[in-house]
């Protein structure tokens, strides 16, 4: 049985923090919100269907989407590799409000997720939800190029680790359709001239991705580390790439690394730089 969330008045505010952009018309009528499932707020006033045992959006979610539309402002064609419940793609979306948007997932209760997400955030007319395996040809047809891609991929091996309860948290965190080769590979594939593919990835694996994008032709052009509590180690990088034939010679073995982004203060409050990335992407901060 499900409950309505419905709010007469639109509350622009949250702790003294006034939302940003439009308001989606999922906000304007009762929302349908089965028992085992949660309607939560991301970017201004848009929200996610997520299950409440399933997989939930997280903070690599909202780095991929800022990171990518950060470096890529004016891009107006998005892809969203291995998309999940739709968390990345549709932060960017919110963002980049004049872009289209294709996303592929394979499994059945992320996508039927993201597409009432979608709806409830006035995107359909824009935003292309495909359910299939984006290593399968018939994912993306050969002629489908985008300014931007975006993964935030699974960047666990199967078996090293607990696979948890749940088959949606297990598809999320294990390599079971795909690793970071397999992404580089169909984002090389699917970029325009020019374009940018944005990710996020464990530290203690870049070789691996880095092995993978010179495998696929591409130049990590710019790298950027998180530290999730001042510190502490990164322990996972924003990595943004391009083909290397589209660059000049100089930069197609060169990677600027930038200063790292602190998640927390060593106080555990929220770093002042952290807070404005959250600002810049629709989060309060």
């Amino acid at each position: 049985m499900g409950f309505g969330i419905w709010d007469l008045e639109v509350e622009p505010h949250f702790k003294g923090w006034l939302k940003p952009g439009p308001i989606p018309p999922g906000a304007r009528g009762p929302a349908d919100v089965p028992a085992d499932e949660t309607l939560d707020a991301i970017s201004g006033h848009f929200r996610i269907f997520q299950l409440r045992k399933g997989n939930r959006f997280s903070t690599d979610d909202l780095l991929t989407a800022w990171y990518g539309t950060t470096w890529a402002p004016t891009a107006g064609s998005v892809l969203d590799l291995g998309s999940g419940i739709g968390s990345v793609g549709m932060m960017a979306a919110w963002r980049l409000t004049g872009a289209r948007f294709v996303t592929v997932e394979a499994q059945d209760d992320s996508v039927r997720l993201a597409r009432k997400s979608a709806v409830y955030n006035g995107l359909p007319g824009r935003y292309d939800i495909r359910h299939a395996d984006f290593r399968e040809p018939r994912a993306l047809g050969p002629g489908e190029l985008f300014d931007l891609v975006l993964a935030s991929p699974p960047y666990l091996p199967v078996g090293a680790g607990l696979e948890g309860e749940h088959p949606q948290k297990v598809a999320c965190r294990f390599e079971l359709r795909g690793d970071i080769t397999d992404y580089a590979r169909v984002a090389a594939a699917h970029l325009q001239p020019g374009g940018f593919f944005a990710c996020v990835f464990p530290e203690d694996r870049r070789k691996w991705l880095e092995s993978a994008v010179h495998a696929a032709a591409l130049t990590v052009v710019r790298r950027r580390p998180v530290v999730f509590r001042e510190g502490d180690p990164p322990l996972v990088s924003l990595f943004g790439m391009m083909r290397a034939e589209d660059l000049p010679a100089p930069m197609r073995e060169r990677t600027w690394v930038e200063p790292p982004l602190v998640i927390r203060s060593s106080d555990g409050e929220v770093h002042p730089e952290y807070a404005a990335v959250k600002l810049s992407i629709g989060f309060p901060p």
